[in-house]
């Protein structure tokens, strides 16, 4: 693994997302305009606002890295990029670490904007550090990236990524927490949810949101959720990088 290969890729994937302007929108604009509907919609309600907004503050950048991640890869795949990028004397996790990079930076971007507009002008009660809230944020969204990396090395059309949805991203939605407590979920629905990452997501986001105090004030849950998280979206990469094949000899 090079640094300087890695860096390199991640500055080609930031430059094509730069003159990408729908991509952008998705990333930056769409998030925002979601919650904002939302609050929209609770406008007599705030404390339902206050009751989803943080599940959903971890659920929608992960929906979205997801999809931009995972559709943008394969668009490189389809175009002959990805397998020109391959035949250069790069390793793969070399590659798969500059898309993360990338998408990273934009995952942080985008969870910065929507956390900043919830906890601000959207009046979400956020009783914890709000910066916590971001970095919770932030890893949700690269977990979507880092799912997107991987479903990607099995479809061969951006129309096959999407149809990993179903599989990878609702059960996780359904299971997380935010239409049943998971403590009233039934025994087998209850385990899964335990071994499904966006769980601990939403738990930590819903913590950070809930407690009130510094940063040593905030429950250790957090920082243990935050780790699955992460461990989670490194695998992920590795496993992305042992999958990447060259489609051509």
């Amino acid at each position: 693994m090079s640094p300087r290969v890695t860096f390199a890729v991640a500055a080609r994937v930031l430059a094509q997302l730069r003159h990408d302007h729908r991509t952008l929108a998705l990333l930056l604009v769409v998030p925002s305009a979601v919650l904002g509907l939302l609050r929209w919609m609770y406008d007599s309600r705030p404390d339902v606002f206050d009751q989803l907004g943080p599940a959903l503050l971890a659920l929608i950048p992960f929906i979205v890295m997801f999809l931009v991640t995972s559709v943008t890869t394969l668009r490189e795949r389809s175009s002959g990029t990805l397998e020109r990028l391959l035949a250069m004397p790069m390793g793969r996790l070399d590659l798969l670490l500059g898309y993360g990079l990338a998408f990273g930076l934009m995952a942080a971007l985008q969870s910065g904007i929507a956390v900043a507009l919830c906890a601000g002008p959207l009046g979400l009660d956020v009783r914890g550090p709000v910066w916590v809230l971001v970095v919770v944020a932030v890893a949700d969204a690269v977990l979507g990236t880092a799912f997107g990396l991987f479903v990607s090395a099995f479809a061969r059309t951006e129309f096959q990524a999407v149809q990993f949805m179903p599989l990878v991203v609702v059960p996780q939605i359904l299971l997380c927490g935010l239409f049943l407590s998971r403590d009233a979920l039934p025994g087998p629905l209850s385990v899964l949810s335990d071994a499904l990452p966006l769980s601990y997501a939403v738990d930590a986001m819903t913590l950070v949101a809930s407690r009130t105090g510094d940063v040593a004030g905030v429950d250790g849950q957090v920082w243990r959720d935050l780790g699955v998280v992460a461990a989670v979206t490194v695998l992920l990469l590795a496993l992305g990088a042992v999958t990447l094949r060259r489609r051509t000899p």
